[in-house]
């Protein structure tokens, strides 16, 4: 039951993130320079309060929630990791999408719109990759060679005892 039940909170929270990381450069893309400055607050706003409220919230969570998972359903495993590689891409890409509406905050109108494709595509990436990692679990070989995965049966070089 539990399981079930922070698999949801994880999935319902992916989904405002993910949405949220997809929009989020398509509202920063539709601003235009010479743009009055009502219309340039209001989307200033808008971008500032979905990144803040709902987005960066959300992905608080679905981390959350993921982790909480990783140690209830005690998946371990190689695929996992990858995945949490991934992770970490999709977090630096939310908090340089963050940095961005930081920017146009502070510019005050002299924010120049960029085009949404530069973030958008790897974003898609990221989610692309995880979604494979999660639905397929692929049996990934591991990284390290066959004598670093093998115990020697050497004793330390030091003598003192670990604690």
């Amino acid at each position: 039951m539990i399981l079930s039940l922070v698999k949801a909170i994880h999935i319902a929270a992916l989904v405002i993130w993910c949405a949220g990381l997809v929009g989020l450069p398509l509202m920063l893309s539709k601003h235009e320079i010479g743009e009055g400055q009502a219309s340039y607050a209001q989307l200033r706003l808008l971008t500032h309060r979905a990144y803040s409220y709902f987005v960066t919230p959300a992905a608080i969570i679905a981390i959350t929630a993921g982790t909480a998972l990783i140690f209830i359903a005690g998946v371990f495993t190689l695929w996992m990791f990858v995945k949490l590689l991934v992770v970490g891409v999709l977090v630096a890409l939310h908090a340089w999408i963050g940095h961005v509406v930081v920017l146009m905050s502070e510019r005050r109108g002299r924010f120049a719109p960029r085009s949404a494709l530069p973030a958008l595509l790897p974003v898609l990436g990221a989610m692309l990759a995880i979604l494979f990692l999660v639905l397929g679990k692929p049996a990934l070989e591991s990284f390290a060679p066959a004598w670093l995965q093998q115990p020697l049966g050497h004793e330390l070089p030091v003598d003192e005892t670990p604690i």
